[in-house]
């Protein structure tokens, strides 16, 4: 090939770490960067085509596609920040091109500079880098540069985008115009407020025409946002559009034809089509109320034809509402389970791990089963509870741990998300089941949290099972205290003594068929605990919180979780800043937690159908289960545990 004779020189400005070579050039409103020759011919034939790119990391085989319709010849890069790198990628990384010519914009005076246009007219594809879409339409819209872009198109010649360069690339397209970047909580408490910029007459692209892009999808959590955009852009438009999604690990490649393929660097990646037609008119100041909206999936093994939005092989279909600016899946119930944190391999006997094994699916199944026949998330988190209450294997209900005076004190907490209801028990000795207390306090009575011998009370006049304190006694949870009571009295520190590590507790977390939440968590506390002490499993916002978008029970040293609200702080991570679900139980879990000098797990579940296992210790009992009936579960960190596609 040609290329491979290619003899290389630069122009370029001291940006972006680039060394300074003779001969450098900088136009005024722009800065240029040249890598290769572009006096050689294009080796190959040019077509048509169009390079989607989800913002993160570029797929190199990705743009190997791009730079074959490109005919291996000579591409432009167009930005409007940072420098040359996207070039020098492409040229040294990427290869088999005969040059790439990287203009960085710093004005709209530079839209209509005579040496950059005829840039773009010799171009052999053209692709545009991420960075601040604001300054795109700025820039370009109404100018030579956006008539180039679109006679580049029409001309059979491929055209590419990152991150704010694919967004630019829709016939209706998130101007960013208000200099932030919208969330999609705030996109759904106001879709047609002034945060939405909803532009357009940017580009004129067959393809893409009808069609609403956005980028750094799923690690962003921006379909809610996304269905905002199409929202607003309809009742601008006046009729149906679609919304198109790219995950900042995949691209997809679009033939001249509109045949769009995925390709991905990370499993599940690939992008959600949103089908518009949205028949709830949204108005002005008010949450986004939505009966219904439908979703496809477009994986690797997906052919997705534009501009009608048509998917082949979907990888999901999905379908939500939004209540009162909440997006919900529905008819997709779920169900997680946590058998508590601080599990040790060196503890744990291969009859041990079989046995938690089995009774977390089974726990699974329980809930599972009730979500099937359509009963709320709270009936379902109580009966994963019970289960796992139920096994010695956890410490909870039958597999508490005794305090110092040699007894077992258990607490509990229910929530219901969508109600914001919530019961609470602490320091019960005869409760079988502590949930279904906590349970019997949120649905039977005026408080949220009951105590001792008064939540005791409480239960027999509710009929709930009461045993015994003998029954709670396990022969490994009392050894567990025969060497916590030595090794205190041999006065080791607290935080170095080993049993101090098992303060595991059983949880559950359910997403029902209408899209409602529910949280619960039930424990034994700490081994060699004192005075009453309660943890921050029976304290809504600490260990347990649920509201309509967002679910978590915690595991761990509890008086971290309660100087953190950890629950609760994961929940407002989501709702306020916009993150997505495993982002924020990440920061919260293993980052906050530990930085304050605690540890521990926890396990959130979002109205989207979203979850995530945070934790931060050798092991955590941990499962899921979903629509299709088969529980996952998984102990130590290394265990594989298969994500929702």
């Amino acid at each position: 090939m040609a290329v491979s004779r290619v003899r290389s020189w630069l122009l370029v400005a001291l940006v972006g770490g680039l060394a300074m070579l003779p001969g450098a050039h900088a136009a005024e409103g722009y800065r240029q960067y040249l890598l290769g020759d572009r006096a050689l011919p294009t080796p190959d034939p040019v077509r048509p085509g169009l390079l989607l790119m989800g913002g993160g990391d570029r797929n190199h085989d990705a743009l190997r596609w791009f730079m074959g319709q490109a005919g291996h010849g000579h591409i432009v890069v167009l930005r409007a920040s940072q420098g040359g790198e996207i070039g020098e990628e492409f040229y040294r990384e990427v290869g088999g091109i005969a040059s790439v010519e990287t203009f960085v914009f710093s004005d709209r005076a530079a839209a209509s500079d005579r040496k950059l246009l005829a840039s773009l007219r010799k171009a052999d594809g053209i692709f545009i880098g991420g960075g601040d879409q604001s300054r795109y339409v700025r820039y370009w819209r109404g100018t030579p540069v956006a008539q180039a872009l679109d006679a580049h198109v029409r001309a059979g010649k491929p055209l590419g985008g990152t991150s704010a360069g694919l967004a630019m690339l829709g016939q209706y397209l998130y101007g960013a115009m208000d200099g932030g970047s919208l969330t999609t909580p705030q996109a759904l408490e106001d879709p047609l407020g002034p945060g939405n910029t909803i532009e357009t007459d940017f580009l004129h692209l067959q393809a893409l025409q009808g069609v609403v892009t956005d980028t750094h999808f799923s690690e962003r959590n921006r379909l809610g946002r996304l269905i905002a955009f199409v929202a607003k852009a309809e009742q601008q438009a006046g009729h149906a559009l679609i919304g198109l999604g790219v995950d900042e690990d995949a691209a997809l490649a679009v033939e001249g034809d509109g045949r769009a393929r995925v390709y991905a660097t990370a499993p599940g990646a690939g992008a959600t089509v949103v089908r518009g037609g949205l028949d709830t008119p949204q108005r002005e100041d008010q949450a986004m109320q939505l009966a219904q909206v439908e979703t496809l999936g477009v994986g690797t093994a997906s052919v997705l034809q534009l501009p009608q939005g048509t998917v082949q092989a979907p990888a999901f279909q999905r379908r939500y509402r939004v209540k009162d600016g909440v997006l919900m899946v529905l008819e997709q119930p779920t169900l997680v389970i946590h058998g508590g944190a601080g599990v040790e391999r060196v503890s744990m006997t291969p009859a041990d791990e079989a046995e938690a094994r089995a009774a977390m699916e089974q726990a699974l199944r329980a809930g599972h089963a009730l979500l099937q026949q359509g009963r709320p998330a709270t009936d379902a988190v109580a009966a994963a509870i019970v289960v796992l209450e139920d096994s010695p294997q956890f410490n909870a209900g039958k597999g508490a741990v005794f305090t110092h005076d040699g007894r077992n004190e258990l607490d509990a907490a229910i929530m219901d998300g969508a109600t914001s209801k919530a019961g609470a028990i602490a320091g019960v000795h005869r409760v079988r089941n502590p949930i279904q207390l906590a349970r019997a306090v949120m649905a039977h009575s005026e408080h949220v949290m009951m105590v001792g011998d008064g939540a005791e009370a409480f239960a027999r006049e509710q009929g709930i099972a009461l045993v015994a304190p003998s029954y709670f006694r396990t022969e490994k949870r009392w050894k567990q205290l025969q060497q916590a009571l030595k090794e205190e009295a041999n006065h080791q520190a607290h935080a170095d003594l080993e049993t101090a590590k098992h303060f595991g507790t059983v949880g559950a977390l359910a997403l029902d068929g209408q899209g409602r939440l529910a949280a619960g968590t039930s424990t034994g506390g700490m081994t060699n605990k004192r005075y009453g002490r309660v943890g921050d499993t029976p304290l809504i916002g600490a260990g347990t919180y649920a509201d309509p978008r967002c679910a978590v029970s915690g595991t761990g040293w509890g008086e971290y979780y309660i100087r953190a609200v950890a629950a609760h702080e994961i929940c407002a991570r989501v709702k306020y800043a916009g993150q997505a679900l495993s982002r924020a139980a990440e920061a919260v879990i293993n980052r906050q937690i530990p930085a304050a000098g605690g540890d521990g797990g926890a396990i959130a579940l979002g109205a989207d159908g979203s979850f995530a296992f945070p934790f931060n210790t050798e092991g955590m009992y941990r499962g899921w289960i979903g629509t299709d009936g088969v529980p996952h579960v998984a102990i130590y960190k290394d265990d594989p545990l298969p994500a929702r596609e």
